[in-house]
């Protein structure tokens, strides 16, 4: 009679032998992290544009909004293609109460409605900021620089990340006396564009009415840089080290 083998079973379905998760002195397991960061010009920009009325009552409010916000919705409009895409964010019309009294007071109203545009022309954000800006109670926030959400850049970072994964575990399987043999998987951790820094990209101008004036010159506006990021890991096997 002879004693039980001691050696553990490998796991099987079927007739197939299931790998071990933590790989055998045969088939070491390889785990090894890819990284890629790229710097590629911006595609869109935003503005956010915020108009805005002030008046004794409630009417004559809603007029002078309607109209300044018609006027700027106009002149956005005017430069065609290049509004990539224009949506209306908040619409706010406020009563503003007397600070003194016993009694409840409204002193004046005060009606705001924002608006996001985006382009896609660079040539001609600069002078419509400035347009913007000098139209009555109208203020003008951006630009903030972008990347559209289906850009080539997010590929190919993803991409010079696995490929720096592979190559990453391929020299530490070389360093070793072994070579990469099958890759187990890769898990993608994201890849995404980072939020724009507002100091030197971000400007806010304002217009505030007052005597009719030239018409201002155009900013200088120049496009801000976007990092993109990937970062992937990766799991292989490599044949067995020649230690």
């Amino acid at each position: 009679m002879t004693d039980a083998d001691d050696t553990p079973a490998v796991p099987t379905t079927g007739t197939t032998p299931t790998a071990l998760p933590y790989g055998t002195p045969d088939t070491p397991r390889l785990a090894v992290r890819g990284e890629a960061r790229l710097e590629v010009d911006p595609e869109i920009a935003r503005l956010a544009v915020t108009v805005s009325a002030r008046g004794t009552d409630r009417g004559t409010a809603l007029t002078d909004l309607t109209r300044r916000n018609e006027a700027a919705l106009t002149l956005i409009k005017s430069y065609g293609d290049a509004i990539e895409k224009l949506e209306t964010g908040t619409f706010s019309l406020t009563p503003q109460l007397t600070e003194k009294g016993r009694h409840e007071r409204v002193r004046a109203y005060h009606g705001r409605v924002t608006h996001t545009a985006t382009l896609n022309d660079f040539t001609v954000l600069g002078e419509l900021t400035t347009r913007l800006a000098d139209l009555d109670l109208t203020r003008v926030d951006g630009p903030w620089w972008a990347l559209r959400p289906d850009s080539p850049a997010h590929r190919a970072a993803r991409t010079q990340a696995v490929r720096e994964a592979v190559q990453r575990a391929r020299e530490y399987a070389e360093a070793v006396g072994a070579r990469l043999d099958a890759l187990l998987e890769i898990a993608d951790l994201g890849a995404e564009n980072t939020a724009p820094t507002a100091a030197p990209a971000m400007r806010s101008l304002a217009g505030y009415g007052g005597a009719t004036q030239e018409a201002a010159p155009a900013l200088d506006l120049e496009p801000q840089r976007q990092a993109v990021y990937a970062h992937v890991n990766a799991r292989f096997t490599m044949t067995r080290p020649v230690l």
